[in-house]
């Protein structure tokens, strides 16, 4: 095998309109970074990667972001701007020999100029094969472009994201898309500009929408809806709204089952909940059962916030969680949504009080940071041979055989309060008995 075959050439291949087997999102990738739309928080006038640019200073980056976004086209833009020799790779297909050969011919053509190994989904690169990029990254023999929809924090090795500029890429804002989508209408070279069409309103817009920010849905929806319409006697395109409706299918919602964006979205949640939002809450359930997320893992948070964040101000809403999980096991899904938008309706809508949570929490610090208290000799256990010899339980007032089932006794040698009931929902009532119970009476 030549070792120059896994080399391109310095500029990126002319994307020609000519050639219908390849895809409109790949004929309009933009050839320039300044036909590069949105990311002006990366690319705009003063930005890092901008300056690192325009100062010829380029250092191995992790991209990341949602699929749509433009991190490959953007790895191979950085490449073609700077001169250097450009090797791609998809982590999921490569191996630790592939990436043996492309840093040895980098080595050899060092003198030459630099190398910039580009690696698509570079979270699916293992350890062994992150290993081998180290050194040669580390002394420049390659310059690394990875490309992921992970937080690299969860799946790249700390030595090599050390050794990289870390970028996150924004979805797509719609008048990004807007402008994507047009482009690819007027353009006579790489697009659709030599046809005559027109769209309806609203047909764009629905495009813009379905794709949730991701470029290449919407030019794939746009070219589905273009090639299946037949023109008129005029020649003319009628793209109707129907058509862009048929196009975009089942829109698909971007949610990883272990990266930050699974992580974000059941925060969002639960946040929403503990805040008395219900509509925000069912509105973050949606997408994530649409995405297919564990239900079970969403009953195991709901079952942890009904005692965490609601306590005592409603008793049942952990009954009410526990057995929203019994009835899930049950039924299952996809049935199961009504019993998790049950619960969740009804955990966000209920009265929230933490102070059980809180009391424990400041009474476990006081066990881990403070002098162990001893239990007090009357709360001992007698029921033992020798107990009674010992004094163990002497002195003990049985609390039922007291008015009220109530008797005033010391339970630990230094008092302190740890619990502080609120006045919301059911709370209110403990806060009041408790109050009353620790009040003399008026003699």
């Amino acid at each position: 095998m030549d070792n120059s075959d896994l080399f391109e050439e310095p500029q990126i291949q002319s994307d020609s309109g000519s050639d219908i087997r390849q895809p409109l999102a790949a004929r309009m990738r933009p050839r320039s970074l300044e036909e590069v739309v949105g990311q002006e928080h990366l690319l705009g006038p003063g930005k890092l990667l901008r300056r690192t640019l325009e100062a010829d200073r380029l250092m191995s980056a992790i991209f990341f972001g949602p699929p749509g976004c433009g991190k490959t086209t953007l790895a191979r833009l950085i490449a073609k701007s700077t001169q250097s020799a450009f090797a791609a790779v998809n982590a999921v297909t490569s191996n630790v020999a592939e990436l043996r050969l492309i840093i040895e011919t980098a080595r050899r053509r060092r003198k030459q100029g630099r190398t910039v190994l580009f690696v698509d989904e570079i979270h699916r690169f293992n350890k062994a094969q992150q290993d081998v990029l180290m050194p040669d990254v580390e002394e420049g023999v390659i310059i690394l472009l990875g490309a992921t929809t992970q937080n690299p924090s969860f799946s790249i090795n700390g030595p090599l994201l050390s050794r990289s500029l870390i970028f996150e890429l924004k979805s797509h804002e719609d008048k990004d898309l807007q402008l994507i989508l047009e482009r690819a209408l007027s353009d006579h070279e790489r697009g659709f500009g030599k046809l005559n069409i027109s769209a309806e309103t609203g047909a764009l817009p629905h495009i813009i929408q379905s794709a949730s920010g991701d470029a290449r849905r919407a030019l794939n929806a746009l070219e589905i809806g273009v090639l299946s319409t037949r023109p008129d006697a005029a020649g003319a395109y009628f793209f109707s709204l129907k058509v862009a409706e048929e196009s975009c299918q089942r829109k698909v919602v971007y949610h990883d089952k272990d990266g930050d964006n699974h992580y974000d979205t059941i925060s969002a949640y639960i946040k929403s909940i503990r805040g008395s939002d219900p509509d925000a809450a069912l509105y973050w359930l949606a997408k994530m059962v649409h995405a297919g997320e564990d239900a079970r893992f969403i009953m195991r948070r709901l079952l942890i916030l009904a005692s965490e964040d609601i306590g005592n101000a409603d008793s049942k809403a952990l009954i009410l969680a526990a057995s929203g999980l019994q009835t899930l096991e049950f039924v299952g899904m996809p049935e199961g949504q009504i019993t998790l938008a049950h619960v969740t309706a009804y955990l966000a809508a209920a009265p929230k009080s933490n102070a059980a949570y809180a009391g424990y929490m400041s009474a476990l610090d006081d066990v881990k940071n403070a002098r162990i208290q001893e239990v007090p000799n009357h709360l001992r256990d007698k029921h033992y041979s020798g107990a009674e010899r010992l004094g163990r339980g002497e002195g003990y007032v049985y609390p039922h055989d007291a008015p009220g089932h109530y008797v005033e006794q010391s339970y630990m040698p230094n008092v302190k309060k740890y619990y502080h009931p609120s006045n919301q929902g059911e709370e209110r009532i403990i806060s009041d008995r408790l109050q009353k119970l620790k009040t003399p009476p008026v003699k």
